[in-house]
């Protein structure tokens, strides 16, 4: 059986008092300075992501520029002769 099928269904059965548990696991774990520290970078990740995303999608939707008959380098060996 695939396990990555069962991730969704393992977080789909968590309650509020097993949030919290995991909760102070994790503060116990990375400490409370280093918590923020996290969730900023978790962030960036975040926003530089969505902005390559649209970065993508404007590179997508961009008009295709038409061009000669001559392809450039053609061009460029009729400037050499």
């Amino acid at each position: 059986m695939n396990t990555l099928a069962l991730i969704p269904l393992f977080f789909a059965n968590i309650r509020g008092w097993q949030l919290i548990i995991i909760l102070l696991v994790v503060l116990l774990l990375f400490g409370g300075k280093k918590i923020p520290e996290l969730m900023r970078g978790l962030g960036k990740g975040v926003s530089s992501f969505k902005q390559g995303l649209e970065e993508a999608k404007a590179e997508l939707n961009k008009p295709v520029e038409k061009t000669d008959k001559k392809s450039g380098d053609d061009q460029d060996a009729d400037k050499k002769d």
